[in-house]
């Protein structure tokens, strides 16, 4: 159980009131006709659906049927005592950390201010409106009215995509309202544009002075071998003269103590001091996931001043640097493009992250209630289930361990989400996962009138200084595809109009966000863009003429109409920092939102639940170049060979993409390569439905992830056919050489037996790079694996060394499957049985077995390994409860299923 103490708290005799208004609050509707409870954190869709006035909202068509919560006027109220004496404190202030999004705020009739940014923290002094009983009131205004009331009032020139594709049934003008962009709809999810308090609110009363911003941020001077910190504070003085004082800052296992003497000056103030690290200390860095240990060392901040109170801050301080580096590439015109950690260039294998609900307060579970947000009451006798449940329930943590289980070690936060909270950040720090960090703008062009810019700074200016300390941001990024969006014309700008937009694009990413994040930060890098040509860009004046060059930068890549099979359709990149195909999740994922009219592939839902315009139509075409699709008479049964065939088919692609990645990060060919980068498209899913994401709604992995775990192995041998030669790679994230051994077995589709097997001994794989280790043509494979043809046979290989060191065993298919020989329909048994706290899994298997998958339903947990082409008799699986469960629960849960079962 993570203790939060090292949340900021103020201790010693004068110190602030704190006062949370978190709670039961009141909700009324614009004409007053519905009222009822509701949470702060919350919003109005949960709230109405704690209280069974609405259904799940993401129950079958519900998206469009509650459309009118959206449209609707909310209001927000509470009474509160105020719990201290009001003329003790010089200010006194109603902070929000997050109001979504345009709201009015009165405390007793009077109007303190307004909102209109959902990524903001607001803070209005109250003083001298407070009274012993308070009355407070957030009066929203629809977000879909707001957005079309600025759209209409933006006279000057238009700012498009003015709406969504109706594919995605969405509201419009979402570039016009500061809010989750991808609220008003996307690709990938629906419609709820909502109302709410989504963050904390509070009261604060101090004297003198107040810390608002507290930050810490390491540097390393190489020419002394020494570490120094920065640590930054920000004060809200509201004594009439200077305030003198001393800092403390003590780091025990650094041997590190160092005092300052300070002046805070009437205002907003800022006091900087950079603390030395004790050099005869051994400072041990956070490294990425697979790189080394997450040390933080524990840091506490004493600010004793001449006059008012002392303020003790408990800190966790890492250290660690980080570099972009583009630099001319031998052999190669162009710029590289990757990340040195800690002097160490490091590749990059992860993912997308997206908001993990539409309604932001069901991402984290509530310990004020000793009840977990999604249900389940604790059932808590003893602390041991209590911490258990937490743990379980916590989906943030969930969604993020299941990164770092498949071998990852970076994920993007996307420009059309969210700024995530800071239990998200918390987490990566501390397993290990690097952040891509977009700022919150989308797809889309942007207005840059004043009161929108300074909006936006505002914005820029919090969430830089609320997020700078965490190691795991490597990289802040202005925007998502908004350079290439301008570049290629996505929105037909006439040419002579095109002028205007690039003069905005500069203003917003360039002149306000870089502008503010140099001054708040500089310890890590900033891009304008993704994709961008980065330095090139910066050359052609921040917009380059082709942003998806594979000489520079970054690139976002989407084929549906060709083969995934075929490696040569792959851009070689610098980086990859989107890439996907869509599948669907799994039917107990889909059974919860869904009557049984629903399934079908070409049912109403199934196209409802499409937001991607052609997308099931283009899962259907990718499998079919590859499988035989389904046709069964049991409408159910062709279903749910659907879904595993569509869950396969993406599988196969991302595989097939990120290993073309992983192969190109050593070599140069043709000018293209050294490939530092992959984060497919996309990690999570937001609801239940067809997307691009490995993990789905409620956290299940699906085919794609179990084959990420692979894929991203540190250790893995890559094949790939050109020119009728197979070519065998060795690729390795390991910081040291290894000789080791290469097994190439061959089987026929028809036998457990191998036809053939060869061992390359000696095999030499370098640290942190792919080189080839095998190559063969296949005619000579065929010839000298007797009986075998292209059609009747499949290639397996592994890399295998001393002291355990084994990479996954991988395959190369020879021909598609739909057109394989000798494959025969196995009979597929496994028995369970428990051990501590994990489930053993005995597979047998009377036949080769592709694409075998274990399915154990809604029992939360995941397997060690699933997907797999099974060539041998016996396999163990192991399965991780993620949840209480039992050996019968399981057995009866299970459903196993391979390629042969799809009839």
């Amino acid at each position: 159980l993570r203790v939060h103490l090292l949340l900021p708290r103020a201790v010693a005799a004068g110190g602030p009131e704190v006062r949370s208004l978190r709670g039961s609050w009141r909700l009324r509707s614009g004409n007053g006709s519905v009222s009822l409870g509701a949470e702060v954190p919350g919003c109005v869709h949960t709230a109405l659906l704690r209280r069974g006035l609405i259904q799940d909202p993401y129950y079958r068509f519900n998206d469009v049927m509650y459309r009118w919560i959206s449209l609707d006027n909310w209001t927000y109220s509470r009474t509160f005592k105020t719990p201290f004496d009001v003329r003790k404190w010089q200010k006194v202030n109603l902070v929000f950390e997050g109001v979504d999004t345009v709201a009015q705020i009165l405390l007793n009739n009077v109007t303190l201010g307004r909102t209109d940014n959902m990524f903001n923290r607001y803070s209005f002094d109250i003083t001298s409106v407070i009274q012993e009983v308070n009355f407070v009131e957030v009066r929203f205004l629809s977000a879909v009215s707001y957005a079309a009331e600025q759209s209409r009032c933006h006279k000057a020139h238009s700012i498009p995509p003015a709406c969504p594709p109706p594919v995605q049934k969405g509201e419009c003008h979402v570039n016009f309202i500061r809010k989750e962009q991808c609220s008003f709809s996307w690709d990938w999810g629906p419609s709820f544009p909502t109302q709410g308090i989504w963050k904390d609110v509070r009261i604060e009363a101090y004297n003198l002075y107040h810390l608002i911003y507290f930050s810490l941020t390491p540097f390393f001077e190489k020419s002394a071998q020494q570490w120094h910190l920065e640590v930054e504070s920000v004060f809200d003085v509201v004594s009439s003269k200077p305030v003198a004082g001393l800092v403390t800052v003590i780091i025990p296992k650094l041997q590190t103590q160092q005092t300052f003497s300070v002046k805070l000056q009437p205002g907003e103030g800022s006091i900087v001091l950079l603390v030395n690290i004790n050099k005869s200390s051994d400072v041990e860095a956070w490294w990425p996931n697979g790189h080394g240990k997450q040390t933080g060392y524990n840091m506490t901040t004493t600010f004793v001043m001449e006059a008012g109170y002392q303020i003790e801050k408990f800190s966790k301080v890492y250290f660690r640097t980080v570099e972009l580096v583009q630099e001319p590439i031998p052999g190669s015109p162009g710029l590289s493009f990757y990340f040195r950690i800690n002097g160490r260039p490091i590749f990059i294998k992860g993912s997308n992250w997206i908001p993990a609900d539409s309604f932001q307060d069901r991402v984290t579970y509530d310990t004020h209630r000793g009840e977990i947000t999604g249900g389940k009451k604790l059932l808590s006798d003893t602390t041991s289930k209590l911490v258990y449940l937490l743990f379980v329930f916590d989906r943030l943590r969930l969604l993020l361990k299941s990164a770092a289980d498949a071998n990852m070690n970076a994920l993007r936060v996307w420009g059309g989400g969210v700024y995530e909270q800071d239990e998200f950040y918390d987490i990566c720090d501390e397993i290990g996962i690097m952040i891509w960090q977009d700022f919150m703008f989308a797809c889309a062009l942007y207005p840059t009138d004043q009161s929108y810019l300074e909006s936006v700074r505002a914005e820029v200016s919090h969430q830089v200084r609320r997020l700078k300390s965490h190691p795991s941001i490597i990289l802040w990024s202005g925007n998502n595809e908004n350079e290439a969006a301008i570049a290629t014309n996505w929105f037909s700008i006439p040419p002579a109009d095109i002028g205007v937009y690039v003069q905005d694009y500069i203003t917003l990413y360039v002149k306000n966000i870089r502008e503010i994040v140099l001054s708040e930060d500089r310890s890590r890098p900033f891009v304008a863009s993704s994709p961008t040509n980065g330095l090139e860009s910066v050359k052609e004046g921040w917009l380059s003429q082709n942003p998806y060059d594979t000489h520079y930068g970054d690139t976002h890549f989407y084929d549906y109409s060709n083969d995934c099979w075929n490696w040569t359709m792959y851009p070689k990149t610098r980086f990859a920092s989107e890439y996907g195909f869509q599948s669907w999740p799994s039917f107990s994922t889909i059974e919860k939102v869904t009557s049984p009219e629903d399934w079908s592939y070409t049912s109403n839902f199934s196209l409802h639940r499409q937001h991607h315009e052609g997308g099931n139509f283009q899962m259907l075409e990718e499998v079919g170049r590859h499988f035989k699709l389904p046709k069964s008479p049991d409408p159910v049964k062709k279903f749910k060979d659907m879904i595993y065939l569509t869950q396969v088919m993406q599988a196969q692609c991302i595989k097939t993409e990120t290993e073309f990645y992983r192969f190109s990060q050593s070599e140069i060919i043709k000018g293209e390569g050294h490939t530092m980068g992959a984060l497919y498209w996309q990690l999570n899913d937001i609801w239940q439905a067809p997307s691009w994401a490995s993990l789905e709604y409620g956290g299940k992995w699906k085919l794609l992830h179990y084959f990420a775990q692979n894929f991203f192995a540190p250790l893995l041998p890559v094949a790939y056919e050109d020119k009728g030669i197979l070519h065998i790679y060795g690729i390795s994230d390991l910081h040291v050489d290894h000789k080791l051994t290469l097994k190439v077995v061959v089987h026929s589709w028809s036998s457990l037996e191998p036809v053939c097997t060869l061992a390359k001994e000696g095999v030499t794989v370098k640290a942190q790079s792919a080189v080839p280790v095998y190559n063969e043509s296949i005619s000579d494979l065929l010839e000298r694996c007797r009986n075998c043809t292209r059609k009747s046979c499949v290639v397996t290989f592994c890399l295998v060394g001393e002291e355990g060191l084994q990479s996954p065993t991988n395959h190369h298919f020879l021909s598609s499957l739909k057109d394989a020989v000798g494959l025969e329909k196995t009979h597929l048994s496994a028995s369970v049985s428990k051990q501590d706290d994990i489930y053993i899994f005995v597979l047998q298997t009377t036949a080769i077995a592709p694409f075998v998958s274990l399915d154990v339903g809604n029992i939360k947990g995941r397997f060690s390994d699933n997907g797999f082409l099974m060539t041998e008799e016996k396999k163990m699986v192991v399965f991780y409860p993620w949840e209480p469960t039992s050996v019968e629960e399981l057995e009866s849960s299970l459903i196993l299923t391979s390629l042969l079962d799809v009839v």
